[in-house]
């Protein structure tokens, strides 16, 4: 699986073959479809993975972190660092295939979310000033959509994983210049 993973990642999945699959990791057709039934769900079964791994080594790190503010630049910067393990072929394929769209959509919203609480919880704690969770949360969603369909990325030329590095410097540093 991690093989599989490592080169649909790296290449994309659109105009890849189970047979070119098999070739590479020097395995036979029958060995891949043990795996999943058809190409498709292969790579359904590879976004999974992908996503489920992503989250889980971005969620021990930011337990790791009690700083609200650092929680959200270091979960942020988590999503980052994974979304740029993906190629634009990758990523492109991603999200125009319906399936795997579905998940990084799901995921995407589970970001927002995870942000929310981590926001809400920093305003518990008067470490952030007083907001509406719910309102920040929203623009983050929004941001993040815009990254997840592509429109943020086509306008700025940046990659889904620098436009999330980005989206977690700007919610905690906002416009202020950095000195020194």
């Amino acid at each position: 699986m991690a093989q599989l993973e490592h080169i649909l990642l790296g290449d994309g999945f659109t105009s890849v073959t189970v047979n070119d699959l098999a070739q590479r990791m020097n395995c036979s057709k029958a060995t891949l479809y043990s795996l999943a039934g058809s190409k498709e769900q292969l790579v359904i079964t590879i976004t999974k993975r992908f996503f489920g791994r992503a989250a889980e080594e971005i969620e021990t790190v930011v337990a790791a972190e009690s700083d609200p503010r650092r929680r959200i630049a270091t979960y942020l910067a988590g999503v980052g660092t994974a979304m740029r393990s993906q190629s634009q072929a990758f990523y492109a394929d991603m999200v125009g295939f319906g399936p795997t769209a579905a998940i990084y959509r799901q995921n995407s919203d589970t970001a927002a979310r995870r942000v929310r609480e981590m926001i809400e919880d920093g305003v518990r704690q008067d470490v952030f000033r007083e907001v509406d969770g719910a309102f920040a949360a929203q623009l983050i969603t929004l941001a993040i959509d815009g990254i997840q369909s592509g429109v943020l990325l086509r306008s700025t030329g940046f990659t889904a994983g620098d436009a999330f590095a980005e989206l977690g410097d700007l919610v905690l540093n906002g416009l202020t210049a950095r000195r020194g």
